[in-house]
C-alpha cells in the first residue's frame, strides 16, 4: 500500500460536490481528511490517500480533471 498526502483547493462552483467521497469510491482508495477549511465561497482540504501507487496517481488526475487544484504535501508516494 502506498500513501500520498495532498492539499486540495476547491473553487466556489465545486464546493458542494462530493469529490472526496467519489474519488474514494471510484478508485477504491482510502481517503483520510487531515485538516480542512470549507465555507460558501472557497475550500481546501489536506487529504491522505492510501492505495496502490498507480491507482493513487489516476485518482489525483481525476480530481484535477474535475476542476480542483491538487498539490502534493509530501513529494513522494510512500510505500
Amino acid at each position: 500500500m502506498a500513501n500520498l498526502k495532498v492539499h486540495i483547493t476547491f473553487p466556489e462552483e465545486k464546493i458542494k460536490e462530493p469529490i472526496i467521497y467519489e474519488v474514494g469510491k471510484k478508485y477504491q482508495i482510502v481517503t483520510n481528511v487531515r485538516r480542512a477549511d470549507v465555507n460558501e465561497k472557497t475550500g481546501w482540504v489536506d487529504l491522505e490517500l492510501t492505495g496502490d501507487v498507480s491507482v493513487i496517481e489516476e485518482a489525483v488526475q481525476w480530481m484535477k480533471q474535475r476542476g480542483v487544484k491538487v498539490d502534493p504535501i509530501e513529494r513522494n508516494i510512500i510505500e
